[in-house]
């Protein structure tokens, strides 16, 4: 069993052998409400801090450097998700929401509609995952981790030439063909939410411990993230 988002490896339910409670779907759906109340909370508060005129970029700094490390930790330790999967997400929201207010201030209305749009993929996604009209074949799982990993490579690559004053050609560009990477890799994000979909059924159908419902949802909302950030990034190329 694979997926496509990197903090779910494909062993992670075999190296976790079920003892006592297992995994139940509702459970999982109930950390994802909670963790995404958590990221809700933190990033609203970051957002009304900016708009008091507080200068945010520390906390935006925080949460993302704090987020990254915790979701390490995370990925690493899934026994540790009750208490890193709350963190992550809290520290994640102070990110969101200074990125976002910043980009609002310059697009007044955009926020609403990434969030708008975000949600309205995933419900989306969900609803034909479990109608089955989208199914996840041993090709569509590979096509959708092999399409991650390249755009993880390729931001990357992005990142290294930053520090010499270059960028990946077009990856920042608001013109067709900007556009188009953009709608390539929302694409992509969104497809790994179906994965992740996958990951959680299958867990629970194989009676995994009750801790990873805090692992699922947590690999769950990395998506809903990524998925959102990338929305607004295409959002602004549009704007432009």
């Amino acid at each position: 069993m694979r997926s496509g988002n990197p903090v779910l490896k494909d062993d992670i339910f075999q190296r976790s052998a079920a003892s006592g409670k297992t995994m139940t779907l509702g459970g999982t759906t109930a950390k994802i409400t909670l963790l995404f109340l958590f990221l809700l909370g933190t990033a609203a508060y970051t957002w009304y801090q900016y708009s008091l005129g507080v200068d945010v970029t520390l906390m935006m700094i925080i949460g993302a450097i704090g987020g990254l490390i915790f979701a390490l930790i995370t990925a690493f330790f899934p026994k540790a998700a009750p208490v890193t999967a709350p963190i992550y997400a809290a520290l994640e929201g102070f990110f969101i929401g200074g990125i976002s207010a910043f980009v609002e201030g310059a697009y007044s209305g955009i926020v609403i509609q990434a969030v708008s749009l975000t949600l309205a993929v995933m419900g989306a996604l969900l609803i034909l995952y479990a109608t089955r009209v989208i199914k996840v074949t041993r090709n569509f799982r590979l096509m959708v981790v092999s399409a991650t990993l390249g755009i993880f490579l390729v931001y990357l690559v992005n990142f290294i030439l930053n520090f010499f004053g270059m960028t990946v050609p077009y990856l920042h560009s608001s013109g067709p063909i900007g556009i188009g990477i953009s709608l390539i890799i929302v694409a992509i994000a969104a497809l790994n939410l179906v994965l992740d979909f996958d990951f959680i059924e299958k867990g629970v159908n194989r009676g995994a411990p009750k801790h990873m419902e805090w692992y699922g949802a947590f690999g769950l909302i990395v998506t809903l993230v990524w998925l959102y950030i990338e929305i607004l990034r295409l959002l602004q190329k549009l704007r432009r």
